[in-house]
């Protein structure tokens, strides 16, 4: 797909799929030339900072996305009002936080282990060049010299970041 149009295509998880299923299709004027279809998606709005409004353009869609919310697991009950969809999230428990800061930890090591995998992959391809007489033994040295510093910086962007998410969980 060309990349100017990858743009118009977002997925929205969970709470759409049903009534992606569900929706009858139109003509979108923001589709591909080979594309004649779209579904349409529903509005989402957040008027407060613990409150999401779906409004979908079809009201025949309201229980169909009700129902995909209760059967997913968000942990939260829809309000449906007839015109509107109302997800009001709790207020974080002190466990719920201490989950969630694992989580972020356990999401930093992955993103860590992510780095330092391109970091190998790039000093091997470094190497494999010098072998083949590509680069000569003081560019290798630079390279990985090079490649080591950017994922010093990157690891250490990691985990700045994590310790921000954590300090904003953190808080009440």
């Amino acid at each position: 797909m060309n990349a100017k149009w990858k743009r118009h295509w977002r997925f929205w998880p969970p709470i759409s799929a049903p009534s992606a299923q569900a929706a009858p299709t139109r003509r979108c004027s923001t589709a591909s030339p080979w594309s004649t279809t779209a579904r349409p998606r529903p509005s989402v709005s957040s008027p407060d900072p613990r409150t999401l409004v779906i409004q979908p353009w079809d009201g025949s869609l309201l229980k169909v996305i009700e129902k995909a919310i209760q059967t997913s697991d968000l942990g939260i009950n829809p309000q449906n009002d007839g015109r509107v969809i109302r997800l009001v999230f709790p207020q974080l428990t002190e466990e719920r936080r201490k989950e969630l800061t694992k989580q972020v930890k356990k999401y930093g090591e992955d993103a860590k282990v992510a780095v330092r995998n391109v970091r190998r992959d790039a000093v091997d391809f470094v190497k494999k060049a010098q072998k083949k007489g590509e680069m000569t033994e003081d560019d290798q040295k630079k390279a990985e010299k090079d490649i080591q510093e950017l994922t010093d910086k990157y690891t250490k962007k990691i985990d700045e970041m994590c310790a921000k998410k954590d300090k904003e969980l953190m808080e009440i």
